[in-house]
């Protein structure tokens, strides 16, 4: 399973280009890091991942205009994926545009097999919100994981670091993980609980010294 940085913010980005598979970003953690300029920010993102796979989303929401902000999101280089959301903002299929493009796709905003199974046969990144789901309490273990061997089927809205060992066993090809996790996911990798405990007990101990609590 490869993993991706899902990040806006330039200096994760060249901290952790050595250490992950691709990245991702989209408008809203774009707007969150201070973007103003789009194209300025993702050509320097593309100065800095060396080649790595990297998916821009387009942010129009007719049809045509996504077409052609994807056409040259896509110029941009060869290792670059355009998003293009399941559907536009008033519901409908962005199916049709899909089939019509060629180049390296990532469809998403994908919630459910449906929408997977109305996707055009064809070799591209599908991404499905497994954290966003389940935070409607249903499973995303329920969804058929293995059964669109043509789609790279990618792990979306990781919440948390078991997220990351649970969409391996899912077997989804591709996680996108934030910074934070990521950071939490090497440090506490194969971490002895025992020691965890005790590490837990001092935090506590050191925190209520340093606050001066009394009884």
């Amino acid at each position: 399973m490869k993993i991706f940085l899902d990040s806006s913010d330039i200096n994760a980005i060249k901290e952790f280009e050595p250490k992950v598979d691709g990245f991702t970003t989209n408008p809203t953690l774009m707007r969150k890091a201070g973007v103003t300029d789009y194209e300025k920010f993702c050509k320097k993102v593309l100065t800095l991942i060396k080649g790595k796979p990297v998916s821009f989303e387009v942010f129009a929401d007719e049809f045509d205009d996504m077409e052609r902000q994807a056409r040259m999101i896509q110029s941009w280089g060869q290792n670059v994926y355009v998003k293009i959301p399941i559907t536009n903002s008033k519901g409908f299929s962005s199916v049709p545009l899909i089939e019509r493009l060629g180049g390296k796709i990532n469809v998403t905003a994908v919630f459910t097999e449906d929408q997977v199974r109305s996707l055009p046969p064809k070799p591209m990144i599908v991404s499905l919100f497994a954290g966003r789901i389940a935070d409607t309490g249903r499973d995303p273990f329920l969804f058929s994981w293995n059964a669109y061997p043509q789609f790279a089927l990618l792990w979306a809205s990781t919440r948390e670091v078991l997220n990351i060992y649970q969409a391996r066993e899912a077997r989804a090809d591709i996680i996108t993980v934030t910074p934070e996790l990521l950071t939490k996911y090497w440090n506490m990798k194969g971490k002895n609980l025992k020691e965890l405990s005790l590490e837990t007990v001092k935090m506590f101990y050191r925190d209520a010294q340093e606050a001066g609590y009394t009884l």
